[in-house]
């Protein structure tokens, strides 16, 4: 079976610890459910993503080295 999250293609996912969260948070005036959803069974999250979880994608861009963005896990 393929592992889609390890393909070229797939931006690197990860998920974001509580302390790093809030600097996110506070940057934007934002709240956790204001960001955008990523459904929990999406084939690119790690394995370890729970639902309410923040996931920091990291893609390449061609304006800047790279492009930034965050999506909270739901089921």
């Amino acid at each position: 079976m393929v592992d889609v999250s390890q393909h070229d293609l797939v931006p690197d996912h990860s998920v974001v610890d509580e302390d790093d969260l809030e600097a996110v948070l506070d940057e934007y005036d934002i709240k956790k459910t204001d960001l955008p959803k990523i459904k929990r069974a999406d084939p690119g999250l790690p394995d370890d993503a729970e639902v309410g979880d923040v996931i920091r994608i990291v893609r390449d861009s061609r304006t800047t080295d790279e492009a930034v963005v965050y999506r909270l896990v739901v089921e």
